[in-house]
C-alpha cells in the first residue's frame, strides 16, 4: 500500500550499519513472517539481531526487499511458508482470507498472531482475531503473542516497563516454542492459558490508562471545587462588595492558590484508606475478611493519587516562582513604596510576618523535597531494586513525614487568619481551613494507632490472630522487631 506504511521506522542504511543485522549465522533457527508493514519490518530486525534466520513472505518481494535488513530473506509468501515451522502472521484481520490459498502448505505449522483489533472491531466481533485465524486454518496451531509490543519497542529493544509478552494457545507445546523464542528475543513470556484468553489479550492495547481514570477525575473535581471557591473569595467578593476588578488573577494567582490545596488533599487521601483499613481490621478482629469493594479499589489507586499529588505540588512550585515576574506584582510594589512615602514611614518591618514567611517557605521546600522520593520509588524499575523494608520506609514513613511537613506548611501560611473576621469573605472561611480537615484526621488517627493498646492488637491481627479464634497467640518479646518484620 502506498503512503506512510511504506516508510520504515529506521532507514535501510542505519539497519545495515549494525553488524548484527548484516548476515544471519549458519544453522540459526528459521522464522517466517507474513506481512511487510511497520511491525513486520521491526520484528524482522529484532529477530535477526537475536540470532534468528528470518524469511519474509511478500506479495511483491522486489518492491519491499529494500525495507528489511540484508540478513533477512524477502521472498514470495509460498516460499516463506515452506521454509519455516514458526510463522508470524503480521497482517490485519480483513486480510486473513488472502492467505487461504496457502492452507495446504500451512498445515502443521505454528502461526503466531500479532494483530490487534480497533476498538470498534473489538466490540463488533465476538471472537478474537486469533480465534478467527484458527477457524480459517484448522490444521494449524495458532498462538496469540507479541500484540502488546509496539514496533518501536522491537527496534529499540525491550525495557523494564514493556518486557512482558502475554501468550495463549490451546497447544502447550506451541506455547513452549513461542515462549522460548520470546526469551531469546529478550522478553518475558506470560502464560495466559488457552486461546479463549486471546480476546482479553487483544483488549489490553485498547485500554487508555484504566487505572488512572478515577484518580484523574478526583483530582479534576478537587481542582474545580477549589478554583471556584478561590474565585468566589478573591475575585468575585472584591468586585461585588468593593467594586474592584481583580479578574486578572484568574490565569495565574487563582490557579496557584488552588493547586496546593489539591496536592495537599490528594496526599492525605493516599494515607486515609490505610487508616480506614486498620480501623476495620481492629473492629472485625481479623485480617481474613475482605475489605469493601470501594475501599479495595481506593487502596489500589494510591499510587496514581500520590503521583497526581506530586504533579500538582510541582506545578504550584513553578507557578510560585513566576509570581514576582507579573506586571501586577510590580505595580503593587510601586504602590506600596508610594504609600510608604506619603505616610512618612522610613522603616517598614513586621518581625512576626518575616519569621512566618521564612518558616512557611522552609517547610514548603522540605515537603516538596520528599515528594520526588515517593514518586520515584513508585516506579516499577526503582521499586524492584528495593527490598520490602526499604520500600515501606520510603512510601509509609517518609510519606507520612511529607504529610506532616505539608500540614505545618499550611498552618504557618494560615497563621491567625482563621480567627480574623476580615478573612471571611462572603462568610466563607479561608481556603486553607478546608484543606486541613482530611490531613488532620489522618495524622490524629495515625497517632492514635501508635498507642500501645491499639498498636499491639493491630500487630497481632496482621500476624494472623483472630478475635473469635481459640488459638492462643503471643507477640515476640521484641515488639518493635515484630512491627518491622510483619507487613502482611
Amino acid at each position: 500500500m502506498p503512503g506512510e506504511m511504506n516508510k520504515p521506522l529506521i532507514s535501510r542504511r542505519l539497519v545495515d550499519s549494525d553488524g548484527s543485522l548484516a548476515e544471519a549465522a549458519s544453522g540459526a533457527p528459521k522464522v517466517g513472517i507474513l506481512g511487510t508493514g511497520d511491525f513486520a519490518r521491526s520484528l524482522a530486525t529484532h529477530l535477526v539481531r537475536s540470532g534468528f534466520s528470518v524469511v519474509v513472505g511478500s506479495r511483491n518481494p522486489k518492491r519491499t526487499v529494500g525495507l528489511f535488513p540484508s540478513a533477512a530473506q524477502v521472498v514470495f509468501q509460498a516460499e516463506a511458508v515452506d521454509s519455516s515451522e514458526v510463522i508470524f502472521v503480521a497482517v490485519f484481520r480483513e486480510h486473513y482470507s488472502s492467505l487461504c490459498g496457502l492452507s495446504s502448505q500451512l498445515a502443521g505449522k505454528i502461526l503466531v498472531d500479532v494483530s490487534n483489533p480497533t476498538e470498534q472491531e473489538h466490540l463488533q466481533h465476538r471472537e478474537s482475531n486469533a480465534e478467527y485465524l484458527a477457524a480459517l486454518f484448522p490444521t494449524c496451531t495458532v498462538v496469540k503473542a507479541f500484540n502488546v509490543i509496539s514496533a518501536w519497542t522491537l527496534q529499540a529493544g525491550p525495557r523494564d516497563g514493556n518486557r512482558q509478552v502475554p501468550i495463549c494457545s490451546d497447544q502447550p507445546e506451541a506455547k513452549r516454542v513461542v515462549s522460548e523464542l520470546a526469551h531469546a528475543m529478550g522478553f518475558m513470556p506470560v502464560d495466559m492459558g488457552s486461546l479463549a484468553a486471546a480476546r482479553e489479550v487483544e483488549a489490553r492495547p485498547l485500554h487508555l490508562f484504566p487505572s488512572w481514570k478515577v484518580p484523574v477525575i478526583l483530582a479534576l473535581g478537587l481542582f474545580i471545587f477549589f478554583y471556584a471557591y478561590n474565585f468566589t473569595r478573591d475575585v468575585l467578593q472584591p468586585y461585588v462588595q468593593e467594586g474592584k476588578s481583580k479578574f486578572y488573577k484568574l490565569p495565574l494567582s487563582v490557579v496557584n492558590t488552588s493547586l496546593p490545596c489539591v496536592a495537599y488533599v490528594l496526599l492525605s487521601l493516599v494515607y486515609l484508606p490505610g487508616i480506614l483499613a486498620a480501623a476495620l481490621q481492629l473492629w472485625r478482629g481479623t485480617k481474613y475478611r475482605r475489605f469493601p469493594d470501594w475501599l479495595d479499589h481506593w487502596l489500589q489507586h494510591r499510587k496514581q493519587i500520590g503521583l497526581l499529588s506530586f504533579f500538582c505540588a510541582a506545578l504550584h512550585a513553578l507557578y510560585s516562582v513566576c509570581l514576582p515576574v507579573r506586571v501586577s506584582y510590580r505595580y503593587d510594589l510601586v504602590n506600596l513604596a508610594i504609600k510608604q512615602v506619603l505616610t512618612n514611614k522610613s522603616h517598614l518591618w513586621v518581625e512576626e510576618n518575616v519569621w512566618r514567611m521564612e518558616i512557611y517557605l522552609s517547610l514548603g521546600v522540605l515537603a516538596l523535597g520528599t515528594c520526588p522520593l515517593l514518586a520515584v520509588t513508585s516506579l516499577p524499575s526503582i521499586a524492584n531494586s528495593l527490598n520490602w523494608r526499604e520500600f515501606s520506609f520510603v512510601q509509609s514513613t517518609l510519606g507520612f513525614v511529607a504529610l506532616v511537613l505539608s500540614t505545618l506548611h499550611t498552618l504557618t501560611y494560615g497563621w491567625t487568619r482563621a480567627f480574623e473576621e476580615s478573612h471571611y469573605k462572603f462568610y466563607l472561611p479561608p481556603t486553607f481551613t478546608l484543606t486541613l480537615l482530611v490531613p488532620c484526621v489522618v495524622i490524629l488517627a495515625k497517632a492514635l494507632f501508635l498507642l500501645p493498646c491499639l498498636s499491639r492488637r493491630l500487630s497481632k491481627i496482621r500476624r494472623g490472630w483472630e478475635k473469635d479464634s481459640a488459638v492462643k497467640f503471643t507477640l515476640p518479646m521484641d515488639h518493635a522487631l515484630g512491627q518491622k518484620t510483619s507487613h502482611l
